[in-house]
């Protein structure tokens, strides 16, 4: 089965984070797209986590090795820096306790990878101050009684969280609206304005 990315401009960025034959976690594996294109391009040993039966289901019949689990209870079980990799790719919005997640991710791996859209763009900036309404753009693509987005976060947030854990950020890319990346010296304010999500690289 091919891998569908036209919609993830993420997923090239979080590859090309991982050398070959890393041994990876992908938490919130989703249909497993991801996972599948680890495979395929990095030769990972990877593993999954998904919430959802139909999303495990789905990374089954990829042939990929994925079980059910909720991230906000079933990292503990995993045992400390036993992966190169964890990757929590476009979920810690969806979490209960991003802060928590994220201590996990960065107990279990070596690295963790973590992208987010970010809500400091400025479109969703304009859309609340000229429209008083939550927005709908394509990175946050739910209204806002229907989204599973409950913990919406900037790129200042997250470096502030990060922070807070002691996590070093050993590398960052800021993507804009047609997938761009945009230059590493610019500022953190200004990738918080135009970056419309974010990947981050992280240590400790």
């Amino acid at each position: 089965m091919s891998v569908n990315r036209a919609q993830r401009v993420d997923l090239d960025v979080v590859a090309d984070l991982i050398p070959p034959n890393s041994r990876v976690l992908d938490v919130g594996s989703g249909d497993g797209v991801l996972l599948e294109l680890l495979q395929e391009t990095r030769q990972v040993d990877g593993r999954g986590m998904e919430l959802s039966q139909r999303g495990v289901n789905e990374c089954v019949a990829r042939g990929l090795s994925v079980i059910q689990g909720d991230a906000d209870k079933d990292l503990g079980f995993y045992p400390d820096k036993g992966f190169d990799f964890v990757v929590l790719s476009q979920t810690l919005q969806a979490t209960r306790n991003p802060k928590r997640v994220l201590d996990e991710l960065l107990r279990i791996g070596n690295r963790a990878i973590v992208s987010f859209p970010n809500f400091g763009h400025w479109r969703v900036r304009f859309s609340l101050l000229i429209k008083g309404r939550m927005p709908v753009t394509k990175d946050l693509p739910y209204s806002w009684y229907d989204t599973p987005n409950i913990h919406f976060c900037t790129i200042r947030d997250f470096v502030n969280l990060c922070e807070e854990l002691g996590a070093t950020v050993e590398k960052a890319t800021a993507l804009d609206a047609n997938g761009q990346k945009i230059g590493l010296s610019m500022p953190w304010w200004f990738w918080n304005f135009f970056g419309q999500q974010a990947v981050f690289l992280l240590k400790r």
